[in-house]
């Protein structure tokens, strides 16, 4: 409610004040930066200071920072608000990560990730619904003023309900190495301090196969928020559908997101034996070919580009590489570890929207350049999971 309600509320905004496709783009790559920076940042400080405190303390700063975007009149007083809003919102991910690593040891982690998916997937189904309406109601202003209230009572909910470790109401805490531990590029000496500030990051860095799954998700991204940040915009133009019709057409995407993290993880965990590469490379080659179908079909054949959106949007949702990382370094560095997995991701994503935006503005591209260089992106991704063997 408080990050991705922008997306469907673009083509408004860009009619509104007459924005081109690169301003629109520079929006959301600051919210996409913004979130990085975020990323690389909050899992780290909240395994230090405590995770459930730093989920409410951005969580009401998000309420706060989207309303100051809503008096936003320029690109400016609109973007620079927002990729303030992109860093503080950050908090909901790797510090939740990490807080969830504490509970469920490696055989179930891809489950408990998928029902993470699920939930991101269902509110992101109602995200769009809500912010849709809203918009055609009410305007986009009210977009980024009513629905982030929904928030509030969320992380009050959070506060009171959830503890950040089993030892906080008297169980006793999991193992919290992790695979990455025992990988001879990646050991720390008996004299590093556990917590110190760096450590973590010395750690991850040194493994070169996080650093290649980082790359993997960053990748990953250019698709998932490229189809989200595009696809509304798409429909808007090239079909001349209607706010409340582009909508109904791109649902399929949350409905993709939502549905296909549940699966993934059961089949990692018991199908596969906790293995989670096959995923990555199922979930590349499926998306880039749904990619070139998109880049086929006309746009004002809205029936088959939905299905087709929803087929992108599922197979995207089945990679496993959130939660390789957490496997790769353990409960002890998991927010660390899925911050800095994802702040490569949002690096990625916030470049996407300004290349694609070159793409389309300077270039004179047709969109379906767009979904072909999407298209690439898996490809590519999915020849780095092969080569280093994720």
């Amino acid at each position: 409610m408080g990050r991705f309600n922008h997306w469907p509320a673009g083509p408004v905004i860009r009619e509104d004040l007459d924005f081109t496709h690169v301003e629109i783009g520079i929006i959301n790559a600051c919210l996409l930066w913004g979130f990085a920076l975020g990323d690389f940042t909050h899992g780290r400080i909240a395994e230090v200071y405590g995770y459930r405190i730093w989920l409410v303390a951005g969580t009401l700063a998000s309420v706060a920072l989207n309303w100051v975007t809503s008096f936003g009149s320029s690109l400016w007083t609109i973007a620079i608000p927002w990729g303030f809003n992109g860093f503080v919102n950050a908090t909901v991910w790797s510090p939740g990560i990490g807080m969830l690593a504490q509970w469920w040891h490696r055989g179930q982690r891809g489950r408990v990730m998928g029902m993470v998916g699920v939930a991101a997937g269902s509110s992101m189904l109602m995200m769009w619904l809500v912010t849709g309406w809203t918009v055609a109601e009410f305007g986009w202003r009210a977009a980024f003023r009513y629905p982030p209230l929904l928030m509030v009572p969320a992380a009050v909910a959070l506060f009171f309900l959830v503890r950040d470790r089993p030892s906080d109401v008297g169980l006793e805490n999991l193992d919290r190495q992790g695979l990455i531990d025992t990988d001879d590029t990646a050991k720390t000496s008996e004299s590093e301090s556990p917590d110190g500030p760096f450590t973590a990051y010395r750690l991850l860095f040194s493994n070169w196969r996080f650093v290649a799954t980082s790359q993997v998700k960053g990748l990953e991204n250019v698709v998932r928020y490229g189809l989200t940040t595009w696809a509304p915009l798409y429909y808007f133009e090239e079909a001349g559908l209607s706010i409340e019709t582009t909508a109904l057409v791109t649902l399929a995407l949350p409905v993709g997101y939502l549905t296909a993290p549940l699966v993934s993880g059961w089949i990692s965990d018991v199908v596969l034996g906790g293995r989670r590469s096959p995923m990555i490379a199922v979930s590349a080659i499926i998306s880039a070919a749904a990619l070139v179908g998109l880049a086929l079909v006309p746009a004002t054949n809205v029936y088959a580009g939905a299905v087709l959106l929803l087929i992108g949007a599922f197979a995207m949702s089945l990679s496993m590489s959130s939660t390789l990382v957490v496997d790769m370094a353990g409960s002890k560095y998991a927010a660390t570890a899925s911050g800095v997995l994802d702040g490569h991701g949002y690096i990625y994503a916030g470049a996407q929207a300004l290349i694609f935006a070159l793409v389309l503005d300077t270039a004179g591209a047709p969109w379906q350049y767009v979904f072909l260089g999407m298209a690439g992106a898996r490809v590519l991704s999915a020849l780095i999971a092969w080569r280093v063997k994720l």
